[in-house]
């Protein structure tokens, strides 16, 4: 359900440079945090406490000859800090469940590319079992990809590798048959921002967390899950590159705390 929403809000963003896309996002995302943070924090004893450390870095300024007062605010200062920082751990209870639920979303577009056409990635489908001869399992490539190398296996992981190069661009589904069975898996090759699926992940709660764009395989199925090596993407800032999956998120944070202290006076909560 969550993905369906996204992917609708998502939507009229997808012909528009990622960078957009994350500054878009930050703004209703640091709204929600700050009137979770002015709802669940005590205000009175937040504005109380730095008020405290305001009056002690007061101090060390007006006695900075008296080697005792100021080791006094130093000390007083870390006490008071500390204080706040429990104070501030309080809304955090709230915010951070959903925060990761759409930032795990949100990686799924900004975290990866889609494939050029050209370009190969390591296709890797894993086994429930390990050992033993290669299995029996089939691979049907739809046109626009074709498969640079055949299957190489791997016993002691209980894997198939393929080297996956994409011709044309479109979204495709790729098919694996294995003792009767049949799963797919999808391809992206595009520039757009779009959803990406680089792993159709097991049954468990964490790989479906952390893998949401597919429907994760059954506890009995013979593949356990499946991989495709989405390149990185590309984070662009003031005509500087920066190629890491994680990129985003670093400016996507930082932008949401500049939203934040923009807001928080129009919003009267005190940070």
């Amino acid at each position: 359900m969550l993905g369906t929403v996204i992917d609708w809000l998502q939507a009229p963003l997808s012909g528009l440079p990622a960078m957009v896309g994350v500054i878009v996002w930050s703004i209703p995302v640091s709204v929600f945090a700050l009137w979770v943070f002015g709802k669940t924090s005590n205000q009175d004893k937040i504005t109380a406490v730095k008020n405290k450390i305001a009056a002690s870095l007061f101090e060390i300024r007006l006695f900075n000859d008296d080697l005792r007062a100021i080791a006094r605010a130093q000390w007083e200062i870390t006490g008071h800090v500390l204080r706040y920082q429990g104070l501030a751990l309080v809304p955090m209870v709230f915010i951070l469940p959903p925060l990761v639920l759409l930032m795990v979303q949100l990686h799924m577009f900004y975290g990866f590319r889609g494939f050029a056409p050209g370009e190969t990635a390591l296709l890797r489908v894993e086994l429930a079992t390990t050992g033993g001869p290669r299995p029996d399992l089939a691979i049907e490539v739809p046109e626009g990809l074709h498969l640079e190398t055949p299957a190489v296996w791997v016993p002691s992981l209980g894997e198939l590798n393929w080297e996956l190069a994409a011709d044309a661009p479109g979204d495709y589904e790729l098919g694996f048959t294995i003792g009767g069975t049949t799963a797919t898996k999808t391809v992206s090759v595009t520039d757009r921002v779009v959803r990406l699926s680089p792993e159709r992940p097991p049954s468990g709660f964490m790989d479906q967390l952390e893998w949401p764009s597919e429907p994760p395989f059954d506890r009995d199925a013979q593949i356990r899950r499946i991989t495709i090596a989405y390149p990185e993407a590309t984070m662009e800032i003031f005509g500087w590159s920066w190629e890491w999956s994680f990129a985003w998120m670093v400016v996507f944070f930082v932008l949401t705390m500049v939203f934040a202290f923009a807001l928080k006076k129009p919003m009267g909560v005190e940070l």
